[in-house]
């Protein structure tokens, strides 16, 4: 084997890289939940038939986006370089992305809660809505927000290791951790509206830190995360409180 592509296999050897590895992978796997949660709200106003499918392209063209960033990495550091100035901020093609997708999800975000909140012009709009949003069109808004993220993910893999093997392996690893994720997570929204709400909030939250950072202004991923953490916790305990109550009551009306 050539000497220059063993070089490439050093860190194999090395635990400073094996500790990049784990690292990097525990990274694109958090940051892929905003990319699931997404896919999983929007699969699941599919035909119940279309809805594995859909999610298995969705994930599937988030793996390929990545994988020929990553070929073209040299092309994606570039676009962190400034394009032009406005309000004294340099604004780069990350930045321009960042925001377009931020716009996108609140838009998307907004218009679901809206359409979850007014159940009566939900189901005036039933039909349409069901028209409207073909597999065609859910794999096409999947492939927007998927260039997004995928974007964020390998500038952020760049930032971390400069071992291009490492990040192939990272990346494959935390899209397969996705493909696993997204049937249990699907079904789980479906079963529970309240999580529908806690969801749309979190990609209202996360499409506004989008538009932030895109404006220069950075949020701490920590900082979301825990937010995100903490509703989840509180709605988990608002389920339990729900379903005892549920089952007091099932067991007061077979006493009577």
């Amino acid at each position: 084997m050539p000497e220059s592509l063993l070089h490439h296999f050093d860190w194999i050897t090395s635990p400073v890289g094996w500790a990049a590895l784990a690292t990097l992978v525990v990274l694109e796997v958090v940051l892929g939940i905003d990319n699931l949660i997404f896919i999983s709200i929007l699969t699941n106003k599919l035909p119940k038939h279309q809805q594995a499918r859909a999610r298995r392209l969705g994930i599937s063209a988030a793996l390929i986006m990545r994988l020929l960033l990553l070929a073209t990495i040299s092309f994606i550091v570039q676009l962190t370089q400034p394009v032009f100035t406005l309000f004294d901020h340099a604004f780069s093609w990350r930045d321009l992305i960042l925001i377009a997708g931020g716009l996108f999800l609140v838009w998307k975000a907004t218009k679901e809660i809206h359409h979850t909140v007014d159940v009566d012009d939900d189901k005036s709009n039933m039909v349409g809505e069901a028209l409207q949003l073909s597999m065609a069109a859910a794999i096409f808004q999947i492939l927007l927000l998927d260039i997004v993220f995928s974007i964020d993910s390998i500038i952020t893999a760049v930032g971390m290791t400069d071992e291009i093997a490492i990040m192939y392996i990272a990346v494959i690893a935390a899209v397969s951790v996705m493909m696993v994720a997204a049937a249990p997570l699907a079904s789980f929204i479906e079963k529970n509206p309240t999580i529908v709400m806690l969801a749309l909030g979190f990609l209202l939250m996360i499409g506004m830190t989008l538009i932030a950072d895109g404006m220069g202004y950075h949020v701490p991923k920590g900082y979301i995360y825990a937010a995100m953490g903490f509703s989840a916790l509180v709605e988990g305990l608002n389920m339990l409180t729900r379903r005892k109550k549920a089952k007091r009551q099932k067991q007061g009306n077979e006493t009577r």
